[in-house]
């Protein structure tokens, strides 16, 4: 996905167009101009996203956005169709499942299988002499969401 560079105020930010438009937005309503951009344009600025149900868990997705889900059985490249989608939401126009909306389908791609960071599992009595040191490392797996129907 490409990436712009925007120069503001002495910062720069390189963002994607998504995550471009909505720090613009924020950044016009905290300026020192005030109200005078606080218009009706800027805050009816929506996205189409998606509650996708995803090996057991639940995940709000946008198209183009990276996540993070437990490990899944398929090959870096391989397209995937998650078909457990709870809640749609198209520029305002929400659709609720019961349980699941019918005909969404959420496309997306699996770019790598990695491991989260370590995370220590330290058990101890007092007084006892009994302590107990353990790691571990979730197995993940990175996707992009490239479209929602």
């Amino acid at each position: 996905m490409s990436e712009i560079i925007w120069w503001i105020g002495g910062n720069v930010l390189v963002l994607q167009p998504q995550k471009l438009i909505r720090k613009a937005v924020e950044l016009l309503n905290k300026s020192c101009l005030g109200n005078r951009f606080q218009s009706k344009t800027f805050k009816n600025i929506y996205f189409m996203y998606a509650i996708v149900d995803i090996a057991g868990q639940q995940f709000k997705v946008e198209k183009g956005r990276k996540i993070f889900v437990h490990r899944l059985d398929a090959e870096v490249g391989a397209s995937l169709d998650f078909e457990k989608v709870l809640l749609t939401d198209n520029e305002g126009e929400v659709k609720v499942g019961a349980p699941y909306v019918a005909g969404s389908v959420v496309k997306a791609t699996v770019l790598e299988h990695l491991k989260g960071e370590k995370v220590i599992v330290f058990k101890k009595k007092r007084r006892k002499g009994y302590q107990k040191k353990n790691g571990h490392r979730q197995c993940l797996t990175q996707i992009l969401i490239e479209e929602i129907n």
